[in-house]
């Protein structure tokens, strides 16, 4: 029997996390909870101030969108790492690129995609101006999704060691801090008035990145992992 294309690999192997996600529901409901929980928070700390929360409410989303692709990253590979489905998928025939990349994706879907559709209401919690809210939805759709493939090579590096969540923080922090800082900046840009198209442009262009490079480290990431 011959064995299946790339593409229909990848699909099958994209099928197969997302099945397993759903069965395993909290790992869906874990990302939105603490999203709903802190933003719940914020105003009983900065006050109940309308115009003091739309200030802050660009930040505080960014921010707490972060945390939330942050706290879900180590997740990615943890599961097949532990039951040795990881080193078998690393031995089949099949590009250890196009792998990776159907983990991610399967990573993205039940984190940064549903924080991007959900983030609208809890924009309007934190009183963000309605002509915001696409800009809003629109960074956090490019900016999670590049989250999730610098988080993965984080959790590729760590996924050998019992408790490797807090390194994946330090490894991969500092370069969350780009993609906070632009996506911010674009729905910062969307309240004054101010074109967000070059801000999310840059995000774009370092999506584009991501996906040409990221792969790649994770790839490695993963083989010095398991050989270890």
């Amino acid at each position: 029997m011959s064995s299946p294309g790339t593409l229909a690999f990848c699909g099958r192997l994209l099928r197969r996390q997302l099945v397993l996600a759903v069965r395993r529901p909290i790992e869906i409901g874990n990302p939105l909870l603490f999203f709903a929980m802190v933003v719940a928070l914020f105003p009983l700390g900065l006050g109940p101030a309308p115009d003091k929360l739309a200030d802050f409410a660009p930040g505080i989303l960014w921010i707490i969108a972060l945390l939330s692709n942050l706290l879900t990253s180590d997740g990615v590979f943890r599961s097949d790492f532990d039951d040795g489905s990881l080193e078998q998928l690393m031995l089949s025939p099949q590009p250890l690129y196009m792998s990776v990349l159907s983990y991610v994706t399967a990573h993205w879907l039940i984190t940064g995609l549903l924080l991007a559709l959900a983030s609208p209401v809890f924009a309007l919690m934190l009183n963000l101006p309605t002509g915001a809210i696409a800009t809003l939805f629109l960074s956090l759709l490019l900016g999670t999704a590049l989250l999730s493939l610098l988080g993965a090579i984080g959790a590729a590096l760590t996924v050998g060691l019992k408790r490797g969540g807090m390194l994946i923080s330090l490894l991969i922090l500092p370069f969350y801090m780009p993609v906070l800082i632009f996506g911010s900046a674009a729905v910062k840009a969307a309240v004054t008035g101010a074109p967000a198209g070059p801000y999310l442009a840059i995000i774009g262009a370092m999506l584009c990145l991501a996906v040409a490079l990221a792969p790649i480290a994770i790839a490695a990431g993963l083989r010095i992992s398991v050989d270890a």
